[in-house]
């Protein structure tokens, strides 16, 4: 068995050692499957990195965005869940399979520096339905970085620097009007958005049924849901030169889903069993919208970033 020395000088596992990765296990395990990312259908998929146009080096001055690079964090898979209450911080479930995984690979010692990045998109209707995408940071995170700061740092700067990019992939012509493509929204200021932080984890939980407006788009959007493949990435903006160029945290493409497909839970969470939560923190920001209509009311709104991409 190899072994490696920690800070202590003790010997410690490497991840060669490690019998069944943990993190194999969640990718498995999801409730949404994962899929080939051209062909599949009712799953998810990583798209990647140079399909979506972030700031680039020279954005400030020339307003020009570049194809982006990896992700910078590695994804785990996707629930679809669904409820008869809305799911709120998914993460400090006792039912959790993320982060039991993640707490059975601690006890074997392994795992002990993952940090877990959650986004929890809430649909609302008369069975309240969840997707949630997770990723994870395998190092440290590193210290001052914009990712360090967006983890640690309060609501509102949060808020002034969550955002998401779309792709419309493929769907009907209506949904391509209605939602966008290639559009980058400021989630944090359009959307009403719930940060909960635990000792290994930051989750989002966006609540898209706090807009009429948007929940009408949803509705719509959703009518088309097992036709539609659409790519999304979350990022933290970059807002000056230090920053640039921006880079993803992580990227889904949702294919063709079933709405009937999502799994139920309880969504009583079983408080005595919970997870601890550590200096974990609870903030929010005002605002709207939903899933498909994301996007398209953020054009409404006026909070969807004007586009020029660098071509090569």
């Amino acid at each position: 068995m190899s072994l490696s020395g920690g800070l202590d000088g003790a010997p410690h596992p490497t991840p060669d050692d490690e019998p069944q990765d943990w993190k194999d296990i969640v990718m498995r395990g999801g409730s949404l499957r994962q899929v080939d990312l051209e062909q599949g259908v009712n799953g998810w998929a990583s798209p990647p990195g140079h399909l979506f146009h972030v700031r680039g080096p020279q954005y400030f001055a020339k307003r020009l965005k570049i194809p982006s690079g990896d992700w910078l964090l590695k994804p785990l898979g996707v629930d679809w869940l669904k409820s008869t209450a809305k799911l709120d911080h998914v993460l400090a479930r006792s039912d959790n399979r993320v982060m039991d995984a993640l707490y059975k690979a601690h006890e074997n010692g392994y795992g002990l520096k993952s940090f877990i990045f959650a986004v929890n998109l809430q649909v609302p209707g008369r069975e309240h339905r969840s997707c949630v995408f997770y990723y994870v940071a395998e190092d440290p995170i590193p210290h001052g970085s914009l990712l360090y700061r967006f983890i640690h740092e309060d609501d509102s700067f949060r808020n002034s620097r969550f955002k998401l990019i779309n792709r419309i992939v493929r769907g009907p012509w209506i949904v391509r009007a209605t939602v966008g493509n290639h559009a980058a929204c400021l989630l944090g200021k359009a959307l009403t958005c719930h940060y909960l932080k635990g000792p290994n984890y930051l989750e989002i939980d966006v609540d898209i049924g706090s807009s009429t407006v948007a929940n009408y788009i949803l509705h719509l959007a959703l009518g088309y849901v097992n036709s539609v493949a659409v790519d999304m990435a979350f990022l933290v903006e970059s807002q000056s030169d230090d920053e640039l160029p921006e880079r993803l945290l992580g990227a889904v493409r949702i294919s063709q889903i079933e709405m009937e497909s999502a799994v139920s839970v309880d969504s009583r969470t079983d408080r005595d069993n919970a997870r601890p939560l550590n200096n974990s923190v609870v903030t929010s920001s005002p605002g709207p919208p939903g899933w498909f209509s994301l996007l398209s009311h953020c054009k409404k709104t006026g909070k969807v970033e004007d586009e020029q991409i660098q071509r090569y």
